[in-house]
């Protein structure tokens, strides 16, 4: 007998019940950049330069690019397509760039927690030390937003099994590690529940250009073949369509060109689609498909 997760039931999405999203649209649309601090002269992270010895300077330097110079490309990028941000951020960058914070701040984005860092991962610690881990991001947030995070993302999508329990005990509303469908999904934890809101593992440009060698013009293509399909489905229901960035990728600039091509062509449908963060989604399904 196969072991089996204790969130939730299989549900066939042509079997549930029929709800929209704000205005009698059908799709729902939210893009999450991951904004990252990683520690030199350590692990983890995907490499550039696999086998070279710490101090890697080569890879270190190519994830910090994102943070120096590819993050500012895309700020300018959103704010002239008009696209709020879902932001996922490690609570080391408050210390490391609070520049880059702050300017989504002023632009109204969503700060969602996405750990201390991704120098480590919450499959690592015991139920204590996730905890803490948990609490001090939490407060991290919170000390420099005003409020804390409703949703959260695990450092390299690596949730423990206690995750959704310990987020759910500390107030989270919503978590983002589980890509196993195109509509929210109520999460039973041992206290109550939390909401699992589409991340996208495919459409995602770590995935499709670090791993997979996916060239910047194919994963523009992705976003828009992906982008016209589900338009054409949520028809039928109403869907969620997420797109994950990393800065130190799109952010180059030879694949910014492609992503910019990819984002007008699905802002041009403004008129049947909702533009949103993580957090509003969640928020708005909470109302309209209440967990049982």
């Amino acid at each position: 007998m196969l072991e089996r997760q204790p969130h939730f039931d299989y549900s066939a999405i042509v079997e549930r019940p029929q709800f929209t999203w704000p205005g009698g649209k059908r799709l729902a649309f939210h893009l999450c950049l991951n904004l990252e601090a990683f520690a030199f002269n350590a692990g983890l992270g995907i490499s550039y330069s696999p086998g070279i010895p710490h101090p890697n300077s080569y890879n270190w330097g190519w994830r910090e690019y994102g943070n120096r110079v590819g993050v500012w490309r895309l700020l300018k990028l959103f704010d002239q397509l008009e696209l709020p941000v879902s932001l996922l951020l490690n609570s080391e960058i408050y210390g490391h760039c609070p520049e880059v914070v702050a300017a989504f701040r002023k632009r109204g984005d969503e700060i969602v927690g996405h750990g201390r860092t991704n120098s480590e991962h919450q499959n690592d610690f015991d139920e204590a030390g996730e905890r803490q881990l948990i609490a001090e991001v939490t407060e991290a947030i919170r000390e420099h937003e005003g409020t804390p995070p409703s949703g959260w993302l695990s450092p390299g999508v690596n949730p423990s099994k206690v995750t959704p329990d310990l987020l759910q005990e500390a107030g989270y509303r919503y978590i983002l590690d589980w890509p196993m469908d195109d509509q929210p999904v109520w999460m039973k934890t041992r206290s109550g529940h939390i909401l699992s809101v589409p991340y996208p593992h495919e459409v995602n440009d770590i995935p499709m250009i670090a791993l997979h060698h996916g060239s910047a013009d194919k994963f523009a293509d992705t976003i828009v073949d992906q982008f016209d399909e589900m338009l054409e489905q949520s028809n039928e229901q109403s869907l969620v369509y997420g797109v994950s960035l990393h800065a130190f990728i799109v952010g180059q600039p030879f694949r910014l060109r492609h992503l910019r091509r990819a984002l007008q062509h699905v802002r041009a449908a403004s008129d049947r689609v909702w533009f949103a963060t993580a957090g509003q989604i969640a928020q708005h399904f909470a109302h309209a498909v209440p967990a049982r």
